[in-house]
């Protein structure tokens, strides 16, 4: 499903390279997860995908389905099936959470070349997704993101993602400033919506998260490529040991 080859990216604004070729391979109904030291390019790599200006692709590929990513725009690239929720969604005062996920539905539908969902069938879908995914209703009245906890917003773009159906979701340190109760609650959503024709991308500094979303694979990423490649057990080798001995392995 995603497919990425010898991705090079550099910051723009001081054309610094931060990914040095990355390869990554994740197939349909599949979860991977990435673990690396602070600065080794993780959220880079999730900014790339997503399509966020500042960042500039000098060599390598990435595809969804087949589809060049690189050459689309921000929204094209959600229309063809790309999720990102963010390690720190923003607030969008004076729009409301429903009004703000219907709009993204009805966007990418008519970008999909189908019909758009009308505001009766819309409450129908949302009061479904957010009782299946244990979501106050009270939730869904307010302004986007305004006045949440760290919890209720980092639950709020698993319902969004519920709503939109993804293909690929990337999930950027989506447990970071949790408790593990909010963590739990987070981890359940995703976990409900993992399916044999969705993926999910994970990054995370923490094995924690991945005692409750269980990943196929780990990728540890260090100075911009992934160095090392294994099961779940991975992750729980980084918990113990640190990044250190894995490092000093691949030179």
């Amino acid at each position: 499903m995603l497919k990425i080859n010898n991705l090079h990216v550099d910051l723009e604004e001081d054309s610094k390279t931060i990914l040095k070729g990355v390869d990554l391979t994740i197939d349909s109904g599949e979860v991977h997860a990435i673990m690396g030291p602070n600065g080794s390019g993780k959220s880079t790599l999730s900014y790339v995908l997503s399509g966020r200006d500042g960042y500039s692709a000098t060599k390598g590929s990435a595809s969804l389905d087949g589809l060049d990513i690189m050459e689309m725009e921000p929204e094209e690239r959600a229309a063809a099936g790309l999720f990102l929720a963010f390690q720190y969604p923003v607030e969008i005062p004076g729009v409301g959470n429903m009004t703000f996920m219907r709009t993204a539905l009805n966007a990418q539908r008519k970008a999909q070349e189908k019909p758009e969902v009308s505001a009766a069938e819309f409450l129908r879908l949302i009061r479904e997704k957010a009782k299946t995914l244990e979501i106050e209703q009270d939730l869904l009245k307010r302004p986007v993101n305004v006045g949440f906890s760290g919890g209720e917003k980092k639950r709020n773009e698993i319902l969004q993602m519920a709503v939109l159906e993804p293909r690929m979701c990337i999930l950027d340190e989506t447990d970071s400033g949790l408790d593990i109760d909010a963590m739990k609650l987070v981890a359940d959503g995703v976990n409900a919506l993992r399916k044999s024709d969705r993926a999910f991308l994970v990054i995370t500094h923490y094995q924690r998260l991945l005692d409750h979303i269980r990943p196929d694979v780990v990728h540890i990423m260090a100075e911009g490529r992934i160095v090392k490649s294994g099961g779940p057990e991975l992750a729980l080798d980084v918990e113990k040991n640190g990044y250190a001995d894995i490092l000093a392995e691949v030179g």
